[in-house]
């Protein structure tokens, strides 16, 4: 473990003592979340916060705003956070390294392909012989199921396209400097770009789909542990609901998306209203046994397409890593 991150675990762990201490006499539980500072799950934790939405449903929320994805889960992994936003591909294979972590879904947004509106490319197959940029790395989940798809097809996109990998915001950059032909990035890198004019060519719902999953599945929950959650039932199922609070307050009422445009880091409104569109749409209002079925079976693909890189030596997604709120 590197000296910073040793200080940003002492930290941590200095405010989940605190927190606990102030609480120590109250009925309320608090909950420590650590999240990225920009993240826009932020959106959703400032508006539960503004709204005391945390103590109406019984816990008090405490968010730690950290650099990177990767400190957030070694916050989690040395307990000095509660909760974390992560995805179930993680969860599943910090399981097979026998960590109790459970998910629970908290959004169903996800990346796509973006191009210039003028570009000759239309469909996946028009994509073989480009530059193509794509955010979150070789094991990013929209572009293994992008490869996948296109062995349906007959295309290998791992050795048919100019690979070029770099972090979302500058990607972004690029395509708009005609420095690539395709991009596939995060939701609100898309939606920001679809203000531009850019256009889209498939999202990463429309591939599974493609590939015979019918469900549209969450992408991103939040993370905790099991022993942690079976002690703190209440408090997990009060911030489960304060989130659908706040989705439904940011969604369907101006005043409240107008309280929390200054996170969204633009002031340029028709950026802010794609990205209003992209969040709504991306709630997830209800978590059935279809959609466990269907995540496991996008899982199996992803295990195949992304090997042992991406999922280790947990070839099939363990059906109890998901939290059961009943």
């Amino acid at each position: 473990m590197t000296p910073i991150n040793k200080i940003q675990l002492l930290l941590l762990s200095t405010l989940c003592l605190v927190a606990s201490l102030a609480h120590a006499n109250n009925n309320i539980t608090p909950i420590n979340i650590a999240v990225l500072k920009f993240g826009t799950v932020n959106w959703t934790l400032e508006t539960i916060k503004k709204n005391n939405l945390d103590k109406k449903n019984g816990f008090e929320l405490i968010v730690t705003p950290l650099a990177s994805t990767q400190a957030g889960r070694i916050s989690l992994q040395a307990n000095a956070s509660d909760i974390i936003v992560s995805d179930w591909t993680w969860v599943a294979r910090q399981r097979g390294n026998s960590s109790n972590y459970l998910f629970a879904p908290y959004s169903s947004s996800t990346g796509s392909i973006m191009v210039p509106e003028s570009s000759p490319i239309r469909t996946i197959n028009d994509l073989v012989g480009k530059r193509l940029g794509i955010a979150g790395g070789a094991l990013d989940k929209s572009w293994l199921l992008l490869r996948a798809y296109g062995l349906t097809k007959g295309i290998d996109f791992n050795t048919s396209v100019e690979k070029v990998f770099g972090a979302p915001p500058l990607l972004n950059n690029i395509l708009q400097q005609n420095e690539l032909e395709a991009l596939i990035n995060f939701w609100h890198y898309s939606a920001r770009l679809k203000a531009k004019g850019y256009r889209e060519i498939i999202n990463t719902h429309q591939i599974i789909y493609q590939l015979g999953i019918k469900q549209k599945v969450p992408i991103l929950g939040y993370v905790f542990r099991k022993n942690w959650a079976l002690k703190n039932t209440n408090a997990v199922n009060g911030l489960l609901t304060a989130t659908r609070q706040a989705g439904e307050l940011l969604c369907s009422s101006d005043s409240h998306w107008a309280a929390v445009l200054p996170l969204t880091r633009t002031k340029n409104q028709s950026t802010q209203e794609q990205l209003r569109e992209n969040y709504c749409k991306g709630r997830v209002l209800a978590f059935a046994d279809q959609d466990k079925k269907a995540i496991a079976d996008i899982y199996a693909i992803l295990a195949k397409t992304g090997g042992t890189k991406l999922i280790g030596p947990v070839q099939h997604l363990d059906p109890d890593i998901f939290w059961d709120n009943n």
